[in-house]
């Protein structure tokens, strides 16, 4: 067995309002800064260290934990998992 380090990134889907991410440029544009920045859009990441054979299955575990948890909301949310060895 290895150690894996997994992220999961939850953001909106696309099309979906995105309150953070449009509050942020809002300031942006409010402070005159940055005028190149059209767009910007907010997510969530979480970091699990676990115990898994290989990277797949690390991510599978992962997922495994997410779904079980209702961490994100599949209608909503786009969320990919990347694991690495640490």
């Amino acid at each position: 067995m290895s150690l894996f380090e997994v992220q999961v990134m939850i953001e909106n889907k696309a099309g979906m309002n995105d309150p953070e991410g449009d509050t942020i440029l809002n300031d942006l544009v409010l402070k005159g800064h940055h005028g190149a920045v059209k767009k910007i859009r907010s997510a969530k990441m979480l970091k699990f260290q676990i115990n898994s054979t290989t990277k797949q299955a690390a991510e599978s575990a992962v997922k495994k934990i997410c779904d079980d948890l209702r961490i994100y909301n599949p209608m909503v949310s786009k969320v990919t998992f990347s694991a690495k060895s640490i």
